[in-house]
């Protein structure tokens, strides 16, 4: 039988090793100081004999440590790894572009905020009182604390709501590329097109259009908003609280004329045809509405050939104050109220017939500047949000949220309860990121308000810029600005940091 490996074995029976003793060096040997040979298998003499031949005395060195492993080291203080010199080496290209970038214009800019615009006097913290008691920065501060409160709190929101239907729909992945494409898209290209959104005319801006036509739908609107009678004592009628009226009374019977001005013949309906004289109505009152201006001149008050008539006007016989009868115009202007009693009337066009046509919302006004902005910047974000909310969502345990509708707990309670407390570190590092860009917008305020309204959507970094090249040549205040901003700005980006360095722990 082949003996073992380990060396020759110890026959079974009698003996001290046979009765369990742990083998030893030998008495002799401990009491002479000499160490008894080791037996090497024949497997083993390759191994510990030298390259001449001769046999090794001494054990073969492992890897696996002990007093024989060989002592493993890598660079000059004998830790694991390259030298700190080299790593200085590596990190010297970063730290130079830190310093030039970074730290040397923080450090100018805190001194220059303590010179005045000229940069030739020194005028300590004068520059920063002055933002606290000028009125336009003040407005420029008030407008930054709207942008920190309202526009990270909807954009984390509606960041939210799509990233929990990217989870229900079917075409998800459409739904994400259109929702994050504003992101591809440059803050001034967003600006540019916010622009044009916001535009007032509706046959320009995509906002007002839609507003108009949903407005149209349950409130008609006026086709003669700038009609208006003749501003003379000839004409037969005048303007009366808004309303267009006869200037005289007319008795039944009497043919009744009311030519308006302060309209071009080509903005007339459709269905405006020639104007006519209207027949006369038996036991009542006729009469024509037509706009009294032809090309090339014509007779004021009188109907001319080529003049048209209003079609679709509303006409009221008004005795006292009490309205008798109502009518619309034809097609040619003329109206009739057959069958009136006996007596004097008044001709009224009513105010309805002159109402302005209703443009929609004064977006780029001073009253709703900064919450058309706040709006473009979500629209440009919330896929920023929906991306970090989604990839959180997709990291919760599904077994939690499974193991609480299995208790009974609804969807709501599910997600109230379950997914928001385990998205709270996402949402809070969403959060934090938009209070940051929030801080330091500057152009999608520059480039969609009107400089009419910029004053009143004015934010620190655009006033910064203002104040310093934009015209203002205060580069001192500027400075003092800039600084500022890094104040309101360093807590949020701390908070980010010591939230990543959790994270890593």
């Amino acid at each position: 039988m082949t003996e073992r490996l380990d060396g020759p074995q110890t026959p079974r029976g009698g003996g001290d090793a046979a009765r369990g003793a742990s083998p030893g060096p030998d008495e002799t040997s401990e009491k002479t100081g000499e160490t008894s040979p080791v037996a090497t298998h024949p497997a083993l003499e390759d191994v510990a004999s030298g390259e001449d031949g001769t046999t090794s005395s001494a054990p073969p060195a492992l890897a696996t440590g002990g007093p024989a492993a060989a002592k493993v080291s890598y660079g000059g203080s004998g830790n694991l790894g390259p030298s700190p010199k080299v790593a200085l080496y590596f990190l010297l290209p970063a730290a130079v572009l830190l310093g030039a970038w970074v730290i040397y214009p923080i450090v100018y800019s805190l001194i220059r905020s303590l010179y005045d615009g000229g940069g030739d006097t020194f005028v300590g913290i004068s520059n920063y009182t002055a933002i606290f008691s000028d009125s336009g920065t003040l407005t420029t501060i008030r407008n930054n604390l709207i942008w920190v409160v309202v526009a990270p709190s909807l954009v984390t929101v509606l960041g939210l709501i799509f990233a929990v239907l990217t989870e229900r729909i079917r075409w998800a992945t459409a739904f994400k590329l259109i929702v994050f494409m504003p992101m591809a898209v440059s803050l001034l290209a967003s600006g540019v097109i916010f622009r044009l959104v916001y535009e007032q005319d509706p046959d320009k801006g995509v906002a007002n259009a839609v507003i108009t036509s949903v407005h149209d739908l349950f409130a008609s609107s006026s086709s003669y908003p700038n009609a208006r009678p003749r501003e003379n004592d000839a004409a037969p009628d005048l303007v009366d609280k808004g309303a267009v009226v006869t200037r005289q009374a007319v008795q039944v019977g009497q043919q009744v004329l009311l030519p308006l001005v302060g309209m071009r013949p080509d903005a007339l309906p459709d269905g405006a045809v020639a104007a006519k004289q209207a027949p006369p109505a038996s036991g009542g009152l006729s009469g024509t509405v037509w706009l009294d201006f032809a090309p090339g001149g014509g007779t004021p008050n009188q109907i001319d050939g080529t003049e048209k008539g209003l079609p679709d006007v509303t006409v009221e016989a008004v005795a006292g104050t009490e309205v008798k009868a109502t009518t619309t115009t034809a097609a040619d202007g003329t109206f009739s109220f057959p069958g009136l009693a006996a007596g004097q009337y008044q001709v009224r066009l009513p105010q309805s017939n002159f109402t302005q046509q209703f443009g929609g919302v004064t977006w780029l006004g001073p009253a709703l500047i900064t919450p058309a902005i706040i709006g473009a910047f979500i629209w440009v974000w919330a896929g920023f949000a929906m991306v970090l909310i989604a990839a959180g969502l997709s990291a919760i345990p599904r077994d939690a949220l499974e193991a609480a509708r299995i208790d009974g707990a609804t969807e709501w309670q599910v997600f109230r309860r379950i997914t928001i407390p385990l998205l709270s570190p996402v949402l809070l590092v969403v959060l934090v990121t938009m209070i940051i860009n929030t801080l330091k917008v500057f152009d999608l305020v520059f480039v969609i308000a009107p400089g009419s309204v910029q004053p009143n959507a004015n934010v620190i970094a655009l006033e910064m810029w203002r104040v310093s090249f934009g015209g203002g040549g205060n580069q001192g205040l500027g400075s003092a600005l800039a600084i500022f901003l890094l104040i309101l700005v360093l807590p949020f980006m701390i908070i980010n940091i010591r939230r990543f360095r959790r994270d890593q722990a």
